[in-house]
């Protein structure tokens, strides 16, 4: 009897040690692709669970806006980009970032050279594709800056909403389009158009640089003791995640596809996004440099008449989770 009360306390110590872990529901800003690579490489290779974690990822797609679902309670945590995440914050909803994976910027702006396009003085009188969902707010900072109205008339450029593709470039509905440089760009690229029929605008060279995936939470749930040490173990496993697949991009490539459940994705284009990801991923353990902060802050700003953002936000990022993770 002593042997089987034994066997009983040992499976229900089991038991409980297996409900004690804590759940995490991860918000991705698009779908299953390298561009989140060190999330999947940290559950694929148990990081989260060594940290007590069960993280579930949800992938995004063209009608998922990140920040609309952590306000619906739907996320603990979303991958977002600083601008539209400065911009929900102005209009109410407090959102923090309290990681920075990615340094640098991939965001560009791609033209046909058969357009004439050349430098951005051309962009007047043509029709550029803009993603929007929050996307679109480099774009209109860039060309406020430039003082290119975006209303279509006279001297200014006509926005085209642009799908999630390079279509409006291909087909000549669009001068030029958004890409990322490990993404659209590379669409652009297999469709049969070779480099140099291509012009390209990175935002980083065109002086409107802005912090891009970031981790996110709302600002409320930082006032729980609970929650914040959860995230500091989510940033910590996810940054270990991130830095292996910088290490080796062709595994990391390898682990996104495994957790593609569409089977859309290419192994082909998966591990040159990964090489791409992998520039923009260096530099940074995860803490948000507050001068990289202020750079993205100071180029909403400056916005003219229409800027995207009207104030200098407060107690929009905190080291608080990466000052204990890192």
């Amino acid at each position: 009897m002593k042997k089987i009360a034994a066997a009983c306390i040992a499976v229900g110590l089991a038991t409980g040690a297996a409900s004690a872990m804590d759940e995490v529901t991860l918000q991705l800003k698009w779908v299953t692709q390298a561009q989140f690579a060190g999330y999947y490489v940290a559950l694929d290779k148990g990081y989260y669970k060594d940290e007590n974690l069960e993280v579930t990822i949800n992938a995004g797609g063209p009608d998922i806006a990140p920040p609309q679902v952590l306000a619906g309670g739907g996320a603990d945590v979303i991958i977002e980009w600083l601008p539209a995440a400065l911009a929900a914050r102005e209009r109410g909803l407090p959102l923090v970032n309290i990681a920075q994976p990615f340094k640098s910027s991939g965001l560009m702006l791609t033209c046909s050279k058969e357009s004439g396009i050349s430098s951005p003085t051309d962009f007047p009188g043509r029709t550029l594709g803009v993603w929007f969902f929050g996307n679109e707010y480099p774009f209109l900072s860039w060309m406020s800056q430039l003082g290119i109205p975006t209303d279509g008339g006279g001297g200014g450029v006509t926005v085209l909403k642009q799908g999630f593709n390079v279509d409006p470039l291909l087909q000549g509905q669009a001068d030029c389009i958004s890409t990322m440089t490990y993404n659209e760009y590379w669409q652009v690229i297999d469709a049969g158009i070779s480099a140099d029929e291509l012009v390209t605008f990175k935002y980083e060279d065109q002086g409107v640089a802005t912090l891009e995936d970031g981790i996110y939470v709302h600002e409320e749930r930082l006032s729980d003791p609970a929650f914040v040490d959860k995230m500091v173990r989510f940033v910590r496993a996810s940054m270990r995640g991130w830095k292996d697949a910088e290490a080796d991009p062709d595994a990391a490539a390898e682990i996104v596809l495994d957790n593609d459940a569409t089977g859309a994705q290419t192994e082909k284009h998966q591990k040159r996004m990964m090489g791409e990801i992998a520039k923009l991923t260096a530099g940074s353990n995860g803490t948000l440099d507050p001068a990289d902060f202020q750079r993205t802050v100071d180029t909403l700003l400056a916005g003219g008449s229409d800027p995207v953002i009207t104030m200098q936000p407060e107690g929009a990022w905190t080291h608080l989770i990466t000052d204990q993770a890192l």
